[in-house]
């Protein structure tokens, strides 16, 4: 059965240490589509059926390969499991999502419309006000704020230590996310849950990442920032390239300054290499403002 196959190939990936959560839910979806026809094996008509039913070129071609990879490894095992080609959806060319640079209003709104939540004094509008804020304020990628503990909150700031690269980090907090977080803790205190988690849902449990997830793009939608469902629009994802431009915003015109700021905000998020943290940067009025300044200095010899 796929069914079985799956389970014994998400749980080497689980085994080995992989998040695999964007593709365990596409080879469910394959799977379930699959075995809907009455497979047993994967077979490359199959693959390529379900793959072109994603909405964009984009989709369909990661589609394929997630399913192609799941079929090496089955193939390896039993050769009954056919492997499609690559480039049966064609080769394309890899595009880069133009990332969301929020507004402070924005985010307020965001906060409000997470705060009226319901149910209405409960801990679920409290969290997502928070869980959105926190991640605003200090570029954390979602998974490791969900991850948080309360033993990881300290006078000098969070200790992150599940990372995307597996590198423990303390995280310094302005004065002002230090009373919004200590005022959601103050609430949280009272709940009898088992959960040591920071953030916890009405369950008493932390949220799942695909729920934190859609209840930002619920919100998103109700405050304007997004189209309707399945529509593409400002992602969670784009809270941390925010914070790393309107961070570098903030850097004195000097060349010198900005090399220090780089490495100091590479180090802050967690990036493996500094040329990562380029990747989170992109142009803003601000931003090219400062770089016209720079050039016209440069070339009036005065040095940028």
């Amino acid at each position: 059965m796929l069914i079985d196959d799956l389970a014994r190939h998400v749980a080497l990936h689980d085994a080995l240490g992989f998040k695999f959560r964007t593709q365990r839910l596409l080879l469910r979806s394959f799977v379930a589509f699959a075995e809907l026809e009455g497979d047993q094996f994967v077979g490359t008509e199959r693959a390529l059926a379900w793959a072109v039913e994603a909405p964009s070129p984009e989709q369909r071609r990661n589609r394929l390969l997630t399913v192609r990879r799941f079929a090496i490894a089955m193939h390896a095992e039993d050769t009954r499991h056919e492997v499609p080609a690559a480039d049966a959806l064609g080769r394309g060319l890899f595009r880069r999502k133009l990332p969301y640079i929020y507004t402070a209003a924005e985010i307020q709104r965001l906060m409000i419309a997470a705060a009226s939540l319901p149910p209405a004094g409960t801990m679920r509008p409290l969290t997502y006000a928070m869980l959105f804020g926190l991640l605003a304020a200090t570029g954390m990628r979602i998974s490791e704020a969900l991850a948080l503990r309360l033993r990881d909150v300290t006078e000098d700031g969070l200790i992150v230590g599940k990372t995307k690269f597996h590198k423990s980090r303390l995280i310094p907090l302005h004065a002002t996310t230090w009373k919004a977080l200590n005022d959601c803790l103050s609430s949280r205190r009272p709940i009898a849950t088992c959960s040591d988690a920071v953030f916890i849902a009405n369950t008493g449990s932390v949220p799942a990442y695909d729920t934190a997830a859609a209840v930002f793009r619920r919100l998103a939608r109700q405050i304007g920032l997004r189209g309707g469902p399945g529509q593409p629009g400002p992602r969670i994802h784009d809270l941390r390239h925010s914070f790393a431009v309107r961070s570098l915003e903030q850097c004195p015109c000097d060349r010198d300054a900005v090399s220090r700021h780089i490495v100091a905000l590479s180090t802050y998020l967690s990036h493996a290499h500094v040329t990562d943290t380029y990747w989170y940067l992109q142009a803003t009025p601000i931003l090219m403002a400062q770089i016209a300044e720079g050039g016209e200095a440069l070339q009036r010899g005065d040095g940028a």
